[in-house]
């Protein structure tokens, strides 16, 4: 090779290696939040996070690999939900996932830059976190667990079962929600309930201190059934609620499966499992480049009716074949 050659040869790799060494850098991995109101272990969500997680793993997502979770957990306390929020922001993360209504209320405060994910919570219009579900005009969009006809479904499906009752208590957590999604919910079961000639008596519960006195109440003013408001603290206490009913005699309509499976009588709601799996995708939308603003909030499209057959037997109960045959599961 003559003189002239070498030197161009060599000019030419010490061009291309930087270009080849610039192409073998790796992706930047991206970093997520999540924020939850429970602790890490909490049997009633752990299972759920699965979930969500199985979904990232769907759109190539495997965390420690290809995505950074940088969890934080206020292990039951509301109270410690905004500096866990104002962590993350200081952490600069990509995004923040909010599970339940509590948590992305305090990512909502902490943040109106950082993309909010929230999944699932009440009406998120009422609560005031989007301007409407079609667009969400801000930095917040995700999963809701709300759809406007629930409530009546649930008092005509629990009056199916239990088709002697005219008085029916209903229990709500306030301040959980916002007054207006707490209104909301009462007044569809309201206009159910006139329709099928059924006395409604409000009941609230703002602890779970607060179960034996609250069952106690209805015991003395012999209410005959019960329906449950969807609540996170409802749904970790669930197994007390439960009981309770069962001590009672006291025939209860909840707001998801995880109740009957603890032994409660029935429930209609959406399916959980579905709604993390849906969070997911709207997280790998966002780190691809897609605005909150602009992603529609996705409301529930499976929903389940479960039966238990055992409880339904040791209240006295018969429940009729034509509800049986629409049931999603039947607890035997």
């Amino acid at each position: 090779m003559d003189r002239r050659a070498f030197i161009s040869s060599l000019a030419g790799g010490l061009l291309a290696a930087p270009l080849a060494a610039e192409a073998q850098q790796p992706a930047k991995v991206p970093r997520v939040g999540y924020l939850s109101m429970f602790s890490r272990s909490d049997p009633t969500f752990e299972p759920f996070r699965d979930v969500f997680k199985q979904g990232l793993r769907e759109h190539g997502y495997i965390e420690g690999q290809t995505i950074t979770v940088e969890w934080r957990f206020a292990e039951g306390s509301r109270a410690r939900l905004p500096d866990l929020a104002a962590e993350l922001v200081r952490l600069k993360v990509e995004l923040i996932i909010a599970e339940t209504t509590p948590a992305t209320r305090a990512a909502k405060e902490a943040t109106t830059t950082i993309p909010i994910v929230f999944n699932p919570i009440a009406d998120p219009v009422q609560e005031g976190f989007v301007v409407s579900l079609a667009r969400p005009g801000g930095n917040l969009t995700g999963v809701t667990q709300m759809s406007p006809e629930l409530g009546g479904k649930r008092l005509e499906l629990f009056k199916g079962a239990v088709p002697g009752m005219t008085r029916v208590g209903v229990l709500s957590h306030p301040g959980i929600f916002g007054e207006a999604t707490v209104r909301i919910m009462l007044e569809e079961t309201e206009a159910a309930a006139r329709a099928s000639g059924v006395q409604l008596q409000h009941l609230e519960v703002q602890g779970p201190n607060d179960f034996d006195r609250t069952f106690a109440v209805m015991s003395r003013q012999r209410v005959a059934g019960l329906i449950v408001l969807p609540s996170p603290m409802f749904f970790s206490e669930r197994r007390r609620i439960v009981d309770l009913a069962a001590k009672n005699r006291l025939p209860a309509m909840f707001f998801l499966r995880g109740f009957v499976e603890a032994g409660g009588l029935m429930s209609y709601g959406p399916n959980l499992p579905d709604l993390w799996r849906r969070a997911a995708g709207f997280v790998d939308k966002i780190l691809k480049g897609a605005k909150p603003a602009d992603l529609p909030v996705e409301q529930p499209t499976k929903f389940e009716l479960v039966i238990n057959l055992k409880t339904a037997k040791a209240l006295g109960l018969t429940i009729p074949q034509s509800l049986l045959q629409r049931a999603d599961q039947v607890v035997e």
